[in-house]
Protein backbone atom coordinates (compact mmCIF):
# COMPACT_ATOMS: atom_id res chain seq x y z
CA UNK A 1 0.00 0.00 0.00
CA UNK A 2 1.57 3.14 -0.75
CA UNK A 3 1.01 6.48 0.96
CA UNK A 4 1.87 10.23 1.04
CA UNK A 5 3.71 10.37 4.50
CA UNK A 6 6.33 12.15 6.78
CA UNK A 7 9.37 10.87 7.16
CA UNK A 8 8.38 10.40 10.85
CA UNK A 9 5.41 8.49 10.00
CA UNK A 10 7.49 6.57 8.27
CA UNK A 11 9.21 5.51 11.28
CA UNK A 12 6.17 4.89 12.93
CA UNK A 13 4.87 2.57 10.48
CA UNK A 14 7.82 0.65 10.86
CA UNK A 15 8.01 0.36 14.25
CA UNK A 16 4.34 -0.86 13.94
CA UNK A 17 5.25 -2.98 11.81
CA UNK A 18 8.05 -4.84 13.41
CA UNK A 19 5.69 -5.89 16.45
CA UNK A 20 7.56 -3.19 19.18
CA UNK A 21 6.43 -4.30 22.16
CA UNK A 22 7.45 -1.57 24.47
CA UNK A 23 8.57 2.36 23.79
CA UNK A 24 9.70 4.97 25.67
CA UNK A 25 10.73 8.20 24.86
CA UNK A 26 10.28 12.13 25.55
CA UNK A 27 9.28 14.59 23.35
CA UNK A 28 11.94 17.19 21.56
CA UNK A 29 11.56 18.73 18.06
CA UNK A 30 11.91 17.54 15.20
CA UNK A 31 11.45 13.71 17.09
CA UNK A 32 7.94 14.56 18.28
CA UNK A 33 6.01 12.97 15.53
CA UNK A 34 7.87 9.83 15.78
CA UNK A 35 6.73 9.29 19.20
CA UNK A 36 2.98 11.32 18.47
CA UNK A 37 2.34 8.63 16.07
CA UNK A 38 3.24 5.73 18.16
CA UNK A 39 1.33 6.76 20.96
CA UNK A 40 -1.56 7.13 18.48
CA UNK A 41 -1.21 3.62 17.64
CA UNK A 42 -0.56 2.47 21.11
CA UNK A 43 -3.73 4.26 22.52
CA UNK A 44 -6.06 3.00 19.77
CA UNK A 45 -5.06 -0.31 19.66
CA UNK A 46 -3.47 -0.58 16.88
CA UNK A 47 -0.19 -1.10 18.42
CA UNK A 48 -0.18 -4.19 21.26
CA UNK A 49 2.54 -1.75 23.05
CA UNK A 50 3.21 -0.77 26.41
CA UNK A 51 4.06 3.37 25.79
CA UNK A 52 6.25 4.78 28.68
CA UNK A 53 6.14 8.52 29.13
CA UNK A 54 9.28 9.63 30.90
CA UNK A 55 10.79 12.69 32.22
CA UNK A 56 13.87 12.93 29.69
CA UNK A 57 15.19 11.04 27.32
CA UNK A 58 18.13 9.75 29.58
CA UNK A 59 15.05 8.13 31.80
CA UNK A 60 13.67 7.06 28.18
CA UNK A 61 16.93 4.96 27.67
CA UNK A 62 17.31 3.70 31.39
CA UNK A 63 13.40 2.46 30.87
CA UNK A 64 13.94 0.58 27.34
CA UNK A 65 17.38 -1.19 29.34
CA UNK A 66 15.27 -2.77 31.58
CA UNK A 67 13.11 -3.61 29.25
CA UNK A 68 15.40 -5.10 26.81
CA UNK A 69 16.80 -6.46 29.52
CA UNK A 70 13.73 -8.86 30.02
CA UNK A 71 14.07 -9.86 26.54
CA UNK A 72 11.30 -7.46 24.60
CA UNK A 73 11.88 -5.79 20.98
CA UNK A 74 12.15 -1.98 22.14
CA UNK A 75 11.88 1.56 20.75
CA UNK A 76 13.13 5.22 21.08
CA UNK A 77 13.24 8.27 18.73
CA UNK A 78 15.24 11.66 20.01
CA UNK A 79 16.90 14.02 18.42
CA UNK A 80 20.40 16.65 19.87
CA UNK A 81 20.50 17.61 22.78
CA UNK A 82 18.38 14.58 24.21
CA UNK A 83 20.78 12.72 22.36
CA UNK A 84 23.34 14.02 24.24
CA UNK A 85 21.70 13.87 27.20
CA UNK A 86 21.34 10.04 26.57
CA UNK A 87 25.28 9.97 26.68
CA UNK A 88 25.74 7.98 29.69
CA UNK A 89 23.30 5.14 28.94
CA UNK A 90 24.07 4.39 25.24
CA UNK A 91 27.32 2.85 26.16
CA UNK A 92 25.16 0.78 29.04
CA UNK A 93 23.09 -0.14 26.28
CA UNK A 94 25.65 -1.39 23.92
CA UNK A 95 28.10 -2.56 26.70
CA UNK A 96 24.80 -4.78 27.90
CA UNK A 97 24.61 -6.22 24.29
CA UNK A 98 20.73 -4.69 23.89
CA UNK A 99 18.75 -4.99 20.44
CA UNK A 100 17.26 -1.69 21.00
CA UNK A 101 16.67 0.61 17.87
CA UNK A 102 16.17 4.40 18.11
CA UNK A 103 15.29 6.91 15.13
CA UNK A 104 17.66 9.75 15.58
CA UNK A 105 16.58 12.62 14.11
CA UNK A 106 19.64 14.77 13.03
CA UNK A 107 19.17 18.25 14.57
CA UNK A 108 22.26 21.13 15.15
CA UNK A 109 23.73 21.03 18.96
CA UNK A 110 22.84 23.88 20.94
CA UNK A 111 24.27 26.77 21.35
CA UNK A 112 23.15 29.27 19.84
CA UNK A 113 19.60 27.10 19.75
CA UNK A 114 18.95 25.90 16.60
CA UNK A 115 16.47 23.47 15.62
CA UNK A 116 17.58 22.32 12.08
CA UNK A 117 19.55 19.62 10.85
CA UNK A 118 23.17 18.71 10.99
CA UNK A 119 24.62 15.01 11.69
CA UNK A 120 27.29 16.39 14.69
CA UNK A 121 24.42 15.03 17.39
CA UNK A 122 24.52 11.78 15.95
CA UNK A 123 28.15 11.69 14.93
CA UNK A 124 29.43 12.91 18.57
CA UNK A 125 28.50 9.45 19.38
CA UNK A 126 30.23 7.33 17.11
CA UNK A 127 31.93 5.48 19.44
CA UNK A 128 29.00 4.31 21.90
CA UNK A 129 29.22 1.00 20.29
CA UNK A 130 25.52 1.97 18.41
CA UNK A 131 25.34 0.86 15.10
CA UNK A 132 24.31 3.60 12.84
CA UNK A 133 22.33 3.71 9.55
CA UNK A 134 22.15 7.18 7.59
CA UNK A 135 19.26 7.40 5.62
CA UNK A 136 18.38 9.54 2.16
CA UNK A 137 14.58 9.29 1.70
CA UNK A 138 11.04 8.33 3.55
CA UNK A 139 10.74 5.08 1.71
CA UNK A 140 14.38 4.23 2.86
CA UNK A 141 13.52 5.32 6.38
CA UNK A 142 10.36 2.54 6.52
CA UNK A 143 12.91 0.05 5.28
CA UNK A 144 15.76 0.50 7.32
CA UNK A 145 13.42 0.48 10.36
CA UNK A 146 12.65 -2.99 9.73
CA UNK A 147 16.21 -3.87 8.60
CA UNK A 148 17.69 -2.32 12.03
CA UNK A 149 15.49 -4.33 14.07
CA UNK A 150 16.30 -7.76 12.25
CA UNK A 151 20.30 -6.27 12.40
CA UNK A 152 20.20 -5.94 16.23
CA UNK A 153 18.87 -8.53 17.14
CA UNK A 154 21.13 -11.16 14.99
CA UNK A 155 24.84 -9.13 16.57
CA UNK A 156 22.78 -8.30 20.04
CA UNK A 157 23.63 -4.50 19.35
CA UNK A 158 21.43 -1.09 19.49
CA UNK A 159 21.02 0.37 16.08
CA UNK A 160 20.59 4.41 15.70
CA UNK A 161 18.47 4.66 12.35
CA UNK A 162 19.75 8.62 11.10
CA UNK A 163 17.21 10.99 9.21
CA UNK A 164 17.68 14.65 8.76
CA UNK A 165 15.26 16.83 10.06
CA UNK A 166 12.68 18.55 8.51
CA UNK A 167 14.19 17.94 5.31
CA UNK A 168 13.00 13.98 6.02
CA UNK A 169 11.16 14.58 9.18
CA UNK A 170 8.72 16.90 8.36
CA UNK A 171 8.64 16.41 4.78
CA UNK A 172 5.78 14.29 2.78
CA UNK A 173 6.46 12.23 0.21
CA UNK A 174 5.21 8.85 -1.32
CA UNK A 175 5.98 5.45 0.84
CA UNK A 176 4.99 2.13 0.01
CA UNK A 177 4.06 0.44 3.07
CA UNK A 178 4.32 -3.44 3.03
CA UNK A 179 1.73 -5.74 4.69
CA UNK A 180 1.67 -6.94 8.28
CA UNK A 181 2.22 -10.89 7.01
CA UNK A 182 4.97 -9.95 4.39
CA UNK A 183 6.88 -7.69 7.08
CA UNK A 184 6.46 -10.98 9.77
CA UNK A 185 7.80 -13.39 7.71
CA UNK A 186 11.01 -11.06 6.97
CA UNK A 187 10.97 -9.90 10.81
CA UNK A 188 9.46 -13.08 13.19
CA UNK A 189 8.94 -11.88 16.62
CA UNK A 190 12.03 -11.23 19.15
CA UNK A 191 13.75 -14.47 20.76
CA UNK A 192 16.07 -13.30 23.07
CA UNK A 193 19.55 -15.34 23.10
CA UNK A 194 19.09 -14.08 26.92
CA UNK A 195 17.21 -12.12 29.20
CA UNK A 196 16.57 -11.42 33.00
CA UNK A 197 13.74 -14.11 34.39
CA UNK A 198 12.72 -15.08 37.63
CA UNK A 199 13.07 -18.48 37.02
CA UNK A 200 16.84 -18.35 35.88
CA UNK A 201 18.03 -15.97 38.16
CA UNK A 202 21.23 -13.62 36.89
CA UNK A 203 22.92 -9.97 37.27
CA UNK A 204 23.84 -7.79 34.47
CA UNK A 205 25.88 -4.57 34.47
CA UNK A 206 27.65 -5.93 37.62
CA UNK A 207 31.29 -4.83 38.56
CA UNK A 208 33.52 -5.97 35.48
CA UNK A 209 37.40 -6.23 36.70
CA UNK A 210 40.52 -5.79 35.17
CA UNK A 211 40.47 -9.75 34.22
CA UNK A 212 37.64 -9.67 32.23
CA UNK A 213 36.96 -5.98 30.91
CA UNK A 214 39.29 -6.14 27.91
CA UNK A 215 37.93 -9.04 26.32
CA UNK A 216 34.12 -8.22 26.92
CA UNK A 217 35.16 -5.07 25.00
CA UNK A 218 36.56 -7.15 21.99
CA UNK A 219 33.44 -9.14 22.17
CA UNK A 220 31.41 -5.87 21.63
CA UNK A 221 34.14 -4.90 18.54
CA UNK A 222 33.71 -8.37 16.96
CA UNK A 223 30.04 -8.06 16.92
CA UNK A 224 30.28 -4.51 15.63
CA UNK A 225 32.61 -6.19 12.80
CA UNK A 226 30.06 -9.24 12.19
CA UNK A 227 27.76 -6.78 11.95
CA UNK A 228 29.29 -5.12 8.46
CA UNK A 229 27.87 -8.39 6.61
CA UNK A 230 25.06 -8.98 8.34
CA UNK A 231 23.39 -5.84 7.30
CA UNK A 232 24.90 -6.96 3.50
CA UNK A 233 22.59 -10.15 3.88
CA UNK A 234 19.56 -8.46 5.37
CA UNK A 235 19.39 -6.20 2.84
CA UNK A 236 20.04 -8.39 0.12
CA UNK A 237 17.23 -10.45 1.56
CA UNK A 238 14.77 -7.61 2.00
CA UNK A 239 15.66 -6.67 -1.55
CA UNK A 240 14.29 -10.29 -2.63
CA UNK A 241 11.62 -10.30 -0.79
CA UNK A 242 10.05 -5.94 -1.44
CA UNK A 243 12.63 -5.21 -4.20
CA UNK A 244 13.99 -2.25 -2.37
CA UNK A 245 18.29 -2.23 -1.31
CA UNK A 246 20.46 -0.02 -0.03
CA UNK A 247 24.00 -1.62 0.93
CA UNK A 248 26.35 -0.44 3.45
CA UNK A 249 27.18 2.56 0.09
CA UNK A 250 25.85 2.68 -2.94
CA UNK A 251 27.64 3.43 -6.14
CA UNK A 252 25.68 6.34 -8.82
CA UNK A 253 27.45 6.96 -11.99
CA UNK A 254 30.83 6.23 -10.94
CA UNK A 255 32.14 3.65 -13.47
CA UNK A 256 34.64 5.68 -15.49
CA UNK A 257 34.30 8.72 -12.82
CA UNK A 258 37.16 10.79 -11.71
CA UNK A 259 35.93 12.51 -9.91
CA UNK A 260 33.35 10.93 -7.03
CA UNK A 261 31.29 13.22 -4.56
CA UNK A 262 30.67 11.34 -1.57
CA UNK A 263 27.51 12.04 0.65
CA UNK A 264 25.47 10.77 3.13
CA UNK A 265 21.68 11.71 3.90
CA UNK A 266 19.45 14.04 1.98
CA UNK A 267 22.60 15.59 0.46
CA UNK A 268 22.57 12.67 -1.57
CA UNK A 269 19.62 13.78 -3.17
CA UNK A 270 20.13 16.90 -4.54
CA UNK A 271 23.89 15.50 -5.36
CA UNK A 272 22.00 13.30 -7.92
CA UNK A 273 20.67 15.54 -10.03
CA UNK A 274 23.76 17.87 -9.89
CA UNK A 275 25.92 14.50 -11.01
CA UNK A 276 23.34 14.05 -13.81
CA UNK A 277 23.80 17.85 -15.25
CA UNK A 278 27.64 17.58 -15.02
CA UNK A 279 27.20 14.37 -16.70
CA UNK A 280 25.65 16.05 -19.33
CA UNK A 281 28.03 18.64 -19.56
CA UNK A 282 30.61 15.75 -20.47
CA UNK A 283 32.54 15.72 -16.79
CA UNK A 284 32.91 12.17 -15.24
CA UNK A 285 32.04 12.74 -11.77
CA UNK A 286 30.26 10.60 -9.81
CA UNK A 287 28.75 9.42 -6.89
CA UNK A 288 29.28 6.91 -3.49
CA UNK A 289 26.80 7.60 -1.11
CA UNK A 290 27.49 6.26 2.53
CA UNK A 291 24.55 4.38 4.53
CA UNK A 292 26.30 2.55 7.11
CA UNK A 293 28.56 4.48 8.91
CA UNK A 294 29.37 2.10 11.77
CA UNK A 295 30.74 -0.24 11.67
CA UNK A 296 32.45 1.77 8.53
CA UNK A 297 32.51 0.02 5.42
CA UNK A 298 36.34 0.31 4.57
CA UNK A 299 36.35 -2.23 2.08
CA UNK A 300 33.14 -1.13 0.02
CA UNK A 301 34.94 2.21 0.23
CA UNK A 302 37.71 1.16 -0.84
CA UNK A 303 36.55 -0.72 -4.05
CA UNK A 304 34.72 2.54 -5.21
CA UNK A 305 37.61 5.17 -4.42
CA UNK A 306 40.66 3.51 -5.22
CA UNK A 307 41.91 4.65 -8.61
CA UNK A 308 40.13 7.81 -8.97
CA UNK A 309 41.80 10.79 -9.16
CA UNK A 310 39.71 12.87 -6.27
CA UNK A 311 37.16 12.60 -4.04
CA UNK A 312 34.86 15.57 -2.56
CA UNK A 313 33.38 14.50 0.97
CA UNK A 314 30.80 16.07 2.09
CA UNK A 315 30.04 16.40 5.29
CA UNK A 316 26.72 18.16 7.10
CA UNK A 317 28.64 18.29 10.32
CA UNK A 318 32.37 18.91 12.17
CA UNK A 319 34.36 17.36 14.70
CA UNK A 320 36.31 20.78 16.37
CA UNK A 321 40.30 20.61 15.55
CA UNK A 322 39.90 17.76 13.45
CA UNK A 323 37.75 18.34 10.48
CA UNK A 324 34.30 16.79 9.32
CA UNK A 325 34.08 13.46 10.41
CA UNK A 326 32.97 11.50 7.23
CA UNK A 327 35.91 13.08 5.73
CA UNK A 328 38.12 11.62 8.50
CA UNK A 329 36.80 8.43 8.25
CA UNK A 330 37.20 8.26 4.41
CA UNK A 331 41.18 9.47 4.53
CA UNK A 332 41.37 6.52 7.11
CA UNK A 333 39.84 3.89 4.96
CA UNK A 334 42.09 5.25 1.93
CA UNK A 335 45.48 5.71 3.96
CA UNK A 336 48.37 4.14 2.69
CA UNK A 337 46.36 2.39 -0.17
CA UNK A 338 48.33 2.15 -3.77
CA UNK A 339 46.12 4.47 -5.81
CA UNK A 340 44.75 6.33 -3.59
CA UNK A 341 42.76 9.43 -4.48
CA UNK A 342 42.98 12.95 -3.30
CA UNK A 343 40.54 13.48 -0.47
CA UNK A 344 39.00 16.87 -0.48
CA UNK A 345 36.98 17.45 2.78
CA UNK A 346 34.36 20.16 2.60
CA UNK A 347 31.90 21.06 5.14
CA UNK A 348 28.19 22.55 4.23
CA UNK A 349 24.50 22.94 5.81
CA UNK A 350 25.36 22.87 9.17
CA UNK A 351 22.28 23.89 11.43
CA UNK A 352 19.72 23.58 8.50
CA UNK A 353 21.44 26.09 6.02
CA UNK A 354 20.32 25.09 2.66
CA UNK A 355 23.28 22.59 0.78
CA UNK A 356 21.52 23.64 -3.25
CA UNK A 357 22.73 22.40 -6.59
CA UNK A 358 24.74 25.40 -6.72
CA UNK A 359 26.42 24.71 -3.54
CA UNK A 360 27.19 21.12 -4.82
CA UNK A 361 28.45 22.82 -8.39
CA UNK A 362 30.79 25.13 -6.54
CA UNK A 363 32.10 22.00 -4.67
CA UNK A 364 33.00 20.25 -7.76
CA UNK A 365 34.71 22.60 -9.32
CA UNK A 366 36.63 23.48 -6.66
CA UNK A 367 38.19 19.98 -6.58
CA UNK A 368 37.97 19.48 -10.23
CA UNK A 369 40.58 22.94 -10.14
CA UNK A 370 42.86 21.85 -7.75
CA UNK A 371 45.40 19.64 -7.32
CA UNK A 372 44.79 19.19 -3.93
CA UNK A 373 42.93 20.73 -1.36
CA UNK A 374 44.42 24.24 0.56
CA UNK A 375 43.15 23.06 3.94
CA UNK A 376 41.67 20.01 6.02
CA UNK A 377 38.51 21.27 5.23
CA UNK A 378 36.70 23.81 2.91
CA UNK A 379 33.99 25.69 4.64
CA UNK A 380 31.43 25.67 1.51
CA UNK A 381 29.40 29.14 1.71
CA UNK A 382 30.18 31.22 4.81
CA UNK A 383 29.10 34.37 5.49
CA UNK A 384 31.50 36.89 6.86
CA UNK A 385 30.61 37.43 10.75
CA UNK A 386 32.21 38.83 13.99
CA UNK A 387 35.04 36.39 15.33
Amino acid sequence: MKRVIEGSQAVAEGVRLAGVQVVSAYPITPQTHIVEQIADFCATGVMNARFLRVESEHSALAALIGAASMGVRCFTATSSQGLALMHELLHWASGARLPIVMAEVNRALAPGWNIWTDQTDSLAQRDTGWIQLYCETGQEVLDTTLQAFRLAEAVNLPVMIVLDAFFLSHTYEPVDIPDEPEVAAFLPPYVPRFAMSTETPCAMGQMAPPSVYMEMRHNIHQAMQSALERFVEIDEEFGLKFGRGYGPVEAFRCEDAEIILATSGTITSTSRQVVEDLRAAGEKVGLLKIKLFRPFPVDAVRRHLLGVRKVAVIDRNFSFGAGGIFAQEVKAALYGQPGAPAVFGFVAGLGGRDVTEEVLMDIFRQARDKDAPDSESIWVGLREVMA
